[in-house]
């Protein structure tokens, strides 16, 4: 057993706290899918080179396991949680790799309640009033929104902001240069995610360029 499996359970104040931190941290999360293991490292590099230095590493590809418990290793000044957790399994798996926190595109109760006996913060993925409501009678306040664009984007954040004034968002999803800022500027976000960042085929300069560029526009 591993010491975070040990560790005594944080309340879920002290888990909303945590992620209310590494997201002031983070502002933008870049979304990693590692495609070649030779591409952990430098990726995350030029990541971090950029300003980037709370990374979601999903469980897309066969990869992410191992990208997670390197990073943990060999960068432990970064912040590197799991993405694309669909279940109680997947969730034991990135505890035991090392994951700092969990995120999920959404919400089942079984994945919800593993999560509160989990060490780990959980973000859990919505798309409507409902899926919050399910997270909300749990305890969760804090929640990713995706596919943001898809499922309304500012204007169903805004309208979210009148019945869950106490609920604060991490839109994924059609999040890019274009829109980032008018996604900040509302009080209901704390952070955005998105893989914009990684797109470029131009080389790791390439990426550490366009996450500068991305925070500098925060900066404006």
């Amino acid at each position: 057993m591993t010491d975070a499996i040990s560790r005594t359970v944080p309340r879920m104040a002290e888990k909303i706290a945590s992620i209310d931190a590494l997201c002031a941290r983070a502002r933008i999360m870049p979304v990693i899918t590692i495609a070649r293991e030779e591409d952990i490292l430098p990726l995350a590099d030029a990541l971090d080179a950029g300003g980037l230095q709370v990374l979601e590493i999903t469980l897309r590809s066969p990869h992410g396991l191992s990208a997670i418990r390197r990073l943990r290793q060999e960068r432990p000044h970064l912040c590197v949680g799991a993405g694309t957790v669909l279940d109680r399994q997947m969730l034991a798996a990135v505890e035991e790799a090392g994951a700092q926190f969990v995120v999920s595109p959404g919400s089942t109760d079984e994945l919800l309640r593993a999560a509160l006996e989990s060490p780990l913060p959980l973000l859990p993925g919505v798309a409507s009033a409902s899926e919050i409501m399910l997270g909300y009678a749990l305890g969760y306040r804090r929640f990713k929104l995706f596919p943001a664009e898809v499922c309304g984007g500012v204007a169903a954040l805004k309208a979210f902001a009148g019945p869950f004034g106490d609920v604060r968002f991490c839109p994924t999803g059609g999040v890019g240069p274009a829109n980032l800022q008018h996604y900040m500027a509302l009080t209901n976000v704390m952070c955005v995610g998105g893989s914009w960042m990684l797109g470029n085929t131009q080389g790791w300069d390439a990426v550490r360029q366009a996450s500068a560029e991305a925070l500098a526009l925060l900066d404006r």
